[in-house]
């Protein structure tokens, strides 16, 4: 009895071990895909190319964050600023999000890559944020200020029911502004030593 689930969990986990190989390659590029998407909807502009993808890391909190940093040109080299993956803790776990700057650093626009916030309320997050939406950050910049709620003294509206997730989504744009201005140093930096 004991050969035989012995036998039976084998073959179970080479099964999951082979099926686990063929859907590597296919998550991965849709992760990709959808990154290449967002990367075109946050700069507003389907006519761009990323010139470089760049890790910064940041103490926030006492602890160390990763953002990467998109930088986008249009076709003729222009730059068009960066677009910045930027997490920060939400009410339900951490909430992904993916931010455009334009040079100047104004919000170009934003999605949320990843959330596991409260449906029907930090969820809303997708769209309360946006142009026309009552919390609108679009054209905000954060060199100005960071951005905050109101109930912090800030101007940005938060989410009816739901202040926790708008203060983590505006720490992540707040995070991602501190970390495009950082690669926006170093590309400098690195120009002015060449």
């Amino acid at each position: 009895m004991v050969m035989v689930l012995v036998g039976a969990a084998l073959i179970i986990a080479a099964l999951l071990a082979w099926v686990n190989q063929l859907t590597t390659g296919p998550i991965e590029a849709k992760a990709e895909k959808t990154l290449a998407d967002g990367i075109k909807t946050v700069m507003r502009s389907r006519d761009l190319k990323v010139t470089s993808n760049d890790t910064i890391r940041q103490m926030v909190d006492n602890k160390e964050a990763v953002f990467v940093v998109h930088l986008a040109a249009n076709r003729s080299g222009r730059s068009l600023g960066a677009a910045v993956e930027s997490t920060s803790l939400g009410f339900g776990g951490d909430l992904k999000v993916l931010v455009g700057f334009a040079p100047d650093g104004s919000i170009l626009g934003y999605t949320i890559l990843q959330h596991a916030e409260t449906p029907g309320l930090g969820a809303k997050a997708q769209t309360w944020f946006q142009q026309g939406g009552k919390g609108n950050v679009i054209g905000m910049n954060p060199s100005q200020g960071e951005l905050a709620v109101s109930k912090d003294g800030g101007k940005v509206d938060a989410i009816t029911a739901s202040t926790i997730t708008s203060r983590a989504f505006l720490r992540a744009i707040n995070q991602a502004y501190v970390a495009y201005t950082q690669q926006s140093q170093h590309q400098q930096n690195v120009v002015s030593k060449k």
